[in-house]
């Protein structure tokens, strides 16, 4: 159970009351009892009493109640018509926009924007590799499909960021299988590189598979890595795999998150090196939009 100050006051219960060891406060003026624990769709479900029936919880907030990894409470993100005289709720970010009935669907009992206004929405707040991660994890749990995204775009023309959603599809690829992974292709073309494909399954000359790759450069024949936290628990069979790769004549460089996040230019230094030493010569004046789709996904080396 979690209720609202205004909810506590009406059944009798103090502010002094609600201090006590009995009560915890949520924060977003919410409470509930101690040890009670508070799931996160009960507690958006208390602060969806306290705003206007038309609101939506919109941006991180709904991608979260529509099954993306995110976080759905940085902030809690929540949508009313311009008409509305709410100006502010505590702990939550109140914008302001028209939303019409198919910018909306339920989720748990709540009203959420549709897959395609969040995306939107996100691509005109949120820094573009990280829209492009929340598109390609969108994109990946099959929330919708990249002719369907396209249509959305088309269909809405004219709405706030869809220039910016264009730019999203473009960069986007339903196959990156962890927003890292997303991150670090987008780190490779960002520095001019040409576009990797993602998940590419690698086989020797005789047909037999050798590995799958996160990233793939195959005029190059280099394979790019995010290595997780679990490569630590299999570095024996991650040893073996990039000696086999290197049997088949496909160089593998693996990077971790220190990597992607405060070594760029290493990274791009290394996999340009890669490609000068396979004779390839990168045309850096180019300012590249790919497209979405990509090469196929299997490769015979």
């Amino acid at each position: 159970m979690v209720i609202s100050l205004a909810e506590a006051r009406a059944a009798g219960l103090t502010r002094q009351q609600l201090r006590g060891k009995q009560w915890t406060r949520l924060g977003y003026g919410l409470y509930a009892p101690s040890g009670e624990p508070a799931d996160r769709v009960t507690l958006l479900a208390a602060i969806a009493r306290a705003l206007p029936d038309e609101a939506a919880f919109s941006g991180r907030t709904a991608a979260w109640l529509l099954g993306l990894d995110v976080d759905p409470s940085a902030p809690i993100d929540v949508t009313i018509p311009p008409h509305c005289g709410v100006s502010h709720a505590a702990g939550v970010c109140v914008r302001r926009a028209r939303l019409c009935n198919s910018d909306v669907v339920l989720r748990y009992g709540l009203r959420v924007t549709s897959i395609g206004r969040t995306l939107c929405d996100l691509a005109w707040r949120l820094p573009l590799t990280e829209a492009v991660v929340v598109a390609d994890m969108a994109l990946h749990a099959h929330k919708l499909r990249g002719p369907e995204l396209a249509d959305w775009i088309a269909a809405n023309r004219g709405t706030k960021g869809i220039a910016r959603l264009q730019a999203v599809a473009d960069l986007a690829d339903g196959r990156a299988e962890s927003a890292m992974e997303s991150r670090l292709r987008l780190l490779l073309m960002d520095a001019g590189l040409p576009r990797p494909e993602s998940q590419v399954a690698i086989f020797d000359p005789d047909g037999h598979f050798v590995a799958r790759v996160d990233l793939y450069f195959r005029n190059a024949r280099l394979a790019v890595e995010y290595d997780g936290a679990t490569h630590r628990d299999s570095l024996l069979a991650d040893n073996r795999r990039q000696n086999e790769l290197l049997g088949v004549g496909v160089a593998l460089l693996r990077y971790c998150a220190d990597d992607v996040y405060n070594r760029k230019h290493t990274i791009a230094g290394q996999v340009r090196d890669r490609f000068a030493s396979a004779g390839i010569r990168l045309d850096f004046g180019k300012q590249r939009q790919p497209k979405p789709g990509g090469s196929q996904e299997l490769s015979r080396v």
